[in-house]
Formats: C-alpha cells, sequence, structure tokens
C-alpha cells in the first residue's frame, strides 16, 4: 500500500489532460476494442435440404465458424438425398492472414500505449531527460499510425470476401443435392455481421487516433524545439536589425538637420548686401 502511494505522489497524472496524454489512453481503449471485437468472434448460418424423399432432409443444419477465419477447415455433414449416406462439405476460403495480422496490431498498438502511458505519468523526467525518448515516441507513433491503415484496410477487404464466403445462398451451392432440381434447399438464417463491422470502424479510428498524435509527439521532440528556437532566433534578428535601421535612419535625418540650420546661419543675409545702410558721402 505504501508502494502504491508513493507511485502516484510521485507520478505526474496531470499529463493526463494533455493531448499527448489523453489521446494515449484513448488509443489503449480503442486499441482493446479492436482486437476484442474480432479476434472474440464466432458466428453460425444455417441452411436447409429438402430431399425428394422427405425422410432424408435436414431442415436445418447449422454451421459454425469463427476467428481467425480458417473457413477452408470448416465442415459440416448434409443429406446427399441418395440412399441415407451424407456428404462432409468445406466452405471455401482463408482469411486468416488479415485477421491475425489486424489483430497482432491491435495488441501491440495496446501494449505499447499502455507502456507509453505510464512513462508519461511515472518517468517524464527521464522521459524529457533527452532526445531519445521523444524520438523514439515519435518514430514508433508514426509507424503505428501506417500500421494500422494497412490492416484495417486488409481487414475489411477480408471481411467482405468472409461474408460472402459465409452467405448461406453461397453455401447451398457447395451441396451436391442442392444442385438436383428436384431437392430444394434454403437459407433459414445467416451470421450476425455487428461485431465484425464494429472492429472494422475501431480499426479505422486508431489509424485516426494514432496519425493525429503524430503532431503531438512531434512537438516533444529536438527537431521541433531546434526549428523553434532557429525560427525565435530569426524574428530576433530581423527585429535587431529593423532597430537597427531605424537607428541609423534617425541619426542620418539628426545631421541632416543641423548641417543645414549651420548653412542658413553663416550665409549672409540679403538684408547685408542690398538693403543695409551707406555712407553720407556715397548718397550725396
Amino acid at each position: 500500500m505504501d508502494t502504491a502511494d508513493q507511485l502516484a505522489s510521485a507520478g505526474t497524472f496531470h499529463v493526463l489532460k494533455l493531448p499527448l496524454g489523453f489521446i494515449r489512453v484513448l488509443e489503449w481503449l480503442f486499441a482493446i476494442f479492436a482486437f476484442a471485437t474480432c479476434g472474440g468472434y464466432s458466428g453460425q448460418l444455417r441452411v436447409s435440404v429438402d430431399c425428394m424423399e422427405k425422410a432424408r432432409s435436414n431442415l436445418s443444419i447449422g454451421i459454425d465458424f469463427a476467428y481467425p477465419f480458417r473457413l477452408h477447415q470448416v465442415s459440416f455433414e448434409a443429406p446427399a438425398c441418395e440412399g441415407i449416406r451424407n456428404e462432409r462439405v468445406f466452405l471455401i476460403g482463408d482469411f486468416s492472414s488479415s485477421a491475425e495480422f489486424f489483430v497482432t496490431i491491435a495488441v501491440f498498438a495496446f501494449l505499447y500505449s499502455l507502456m507509453a502511458t505510464i512513462v508519461y505519468i511515472f518517468f517524464q523526467n527521464m522521459y524529457r531527460e533527452n532526445n531519445r525518448g521523444p524520438l523514439i515516441d515519435f518514430v514508433v507513433t508514426v509507424v503505428f499510425s501506417f500500421m494500422w491503415l494497412v490492416s484495417s484496410s486488409a481487414w475489411a477487404k477480408a471481411l467482405s470476401d468472409v461474408k460472402t464466403a459465409t452467405d448461406p445462398d453461397e453455401v447451398q451451392f457447395l451441396i451436391s443435392a442442392c444442385k438436383v432440381q428436384s431437392n430444394k434447399c434454403g437459407s433459414v438464417h445467416g451470421p450476425r455481421w455487428s461485431g465484425l463491422n464494429t472492429s472494422v470502424v475501431f480499426g479505422f479510428l486508431n489509424f485516426v487516433l494514432w496519425a493525429g498524435n503524430i503532431w503531438f509527439v512531434f512537438k516533444e521532440t529536438g527537431w521541433h524545439k531546434g526549428a523553434s528556437r532557429l525560427a525565435d532566433g530569426a524574428s530576433e534578428k530581423q527585429a535587431g536589425t529593423f532597430h537597427q535601421q531605424q537607428t541609423y535612419n534617425q541619426g542620418s535625418f539628426d545631421q541632416s538637420g543641423s548641417y543645414n540650420t549651420q548653412g542658413n546661419y553663416d550665409q549672409p543675409s540679403e538684408y547685408s548686401q542690398v538693403g543695409g545702410p551707406t555712407s553720407f558721402s556715397n548718397q550725396m
């Protein structure tokens, strides 16, 4: 209990109010939702086979499938409508690579977001001590942003293919008895896709969060701080040059004004040349 109190007192939880820490917490939560909705999915569809001989019909054939969607390994038994035998039918398609890639990115994003949040709270001084911590954080954030975009796009395409492969109307064509016109086949119900649709949404939301957080992580790096110092230095230099030029112009004006004043003072007046008084003899 004392250790927990010490950690709580040493932690800087105000960082969670800043965009950098707050978005990391959202990334952590959204990553959980992404891999939980995809990795925990299981679905079922049901089809019916109504043979011409009713005794051999099966009006409710259940077909179960789940993550990681290796549908080519999913099989079910359907009546052949010839004799008393049943045939084993396999679904078509293997979409495990896209599904597992998506879940893997989600799990690693969850772990990194959790670790980064702990560092922000309890090791903020070490994180800001040199440029290495923010730089690594920036590179990892950029990589995860790209990986979220790729994995979410790939999983969205794979999900579309899974829906097609598990469509009851499409599965009927895999059953031999359904190819005979005298037999009637139909769909009882299809799978529910709300959970997997939600996983795709969370995947793209994670991409938006990670891409948006790139700027806030970049502000912690030396690159941004160096650019800020350079911009401030350029501004100060420009302001100093402007002030120096203004001072020079003012000094030039003062010198010019004094010169003109002195020149007007030393120049003989027109009165002394023309209108000055003359001697009495000259008047005579």
